[in-house]
């Protein structure tokens, strides 16, 4: 993880709990007899974010919709250190501004970056429901509502038009795509993932169950063409914003894809790199690209 990430080190449960006592009931021992939980029960990871952002970032009130995805919060604070480094290259550190495209319904980046940085952010989605859920999380606490807007994204062919007002300038875009390029195929990812994560002695979930558990929404898991075409039509639609971010990004979930963006960037005379990042045993990365 980046160095000025809280989360290099493992969990402390002790003070975890101690900040948020409903996660108590959730902490179990792994076989080397450390605290932990089970990341395969929705329930325990959703108050382990709640813990996390009580504890470390002082946001008492936050939760999602049921069916919503709960966002791994030492990986989104990754993104958000490794922008912070493109910004102070170019000397740029003080009322920065950011643009969260697909903000849903967690509005996690936005809260991180308020909080971490004290940057002024603006999320935007296609899902009215999202925006209800990311507006009465920013609501819920008086040191949001003057750092961080809303914005809903009316036309789902566009990602900055209708977003970005006339004049207005951000510094950066940031952005988690969908990268499933179908619901059956961001179903078996997600079946994947979580029976990966189950214990041996414990029986396999159903799809239905994992579906209801930990499905997430459409335009958050899945989108014809998955990340690839998604980022393409990204960088295309950049061009007309040119002069008012100053760099665009969008995570990369599959290295593969990496080629295709760059082909599309350098056909457009992009400046442009790739950040790679590291949780753990995962591998990820963002590209950045400006004019």
């Amino acid at each position: 993880m980046h160095p000025k990430n809280l989360h290099n080190q493992s969990y402390n449960f002790d003070e975890l709990t101690q900040t948020h006592p409903d996660l108590k009931s959730y902490v179990i021992k792994n076989v080397e007899g450390n605290q932990t939980i089970d990341f395969s029960n929705s329930k325990a990871v959703l108050q382990l974010n709640k813990a996390l952002l009580k504890h470390h970032y002082h946001i008492g009130n936050w939760g999602i919709p049921t069916h919503y995805l709960c966002p791994p919060i030492p990986g989104r604070a990754d993104y958000l250190h490794y922008i912070n480094d493109l910004l102070v290259a170019d000397n740029k550190t003080d009322k920065i501004k950011g643009l969260d495209i697909g903000v849903g319904a967690n509005c996690i980046y936005p809260i991180l970056g308020s909080q971490i940085y004290g940057w002024k952010m603006v999320g935007s989605d296609i899902d009215e429901n999202a925006i209800i859920s990311a507006n009465r999380n920013v609501n819920a606490s008086e040191k949001l509502k003057d750092k961080i807007e809303i914005r809903y994204q009316k036309e789902n062919a566009n990602i900055f038009e209708g977003i970005i007002n006339p004049g207005e300038y951000f510094h950066f875009t940031m952005c988690n795509p969908p990268f499933h390029t179908s619901e059956e195929e961001a179903t078996k990812g997600t079946l994947r993932k979580l029976r990966n994560l189950e214990k041996e002695n414990q029986p396999y979930q159903t799809k239905k169950e994992i579906v209801l558990n930990f499905g997430g929404q459409a335009n958050e898991l899945w989108c014809n063409g998955g990340e690839a075409l998604f980022i393409k039509r990204m960088i295309k639609q950049s061009v007309d914003f040119k002069t008012q971010v100053g760099w665009f990004t969008c995570l990369v979930s599959k290295k593969e894809n990496l080629q295709k963006i760059k082909k599309q960037l350098n056909k457009l005379k992009a400046t442009h790199q790739t950040i790679p990042m590291s949780q753990g045993n995962k591998k990820s990365r963002f590209i950045a690209w400006k004019f």
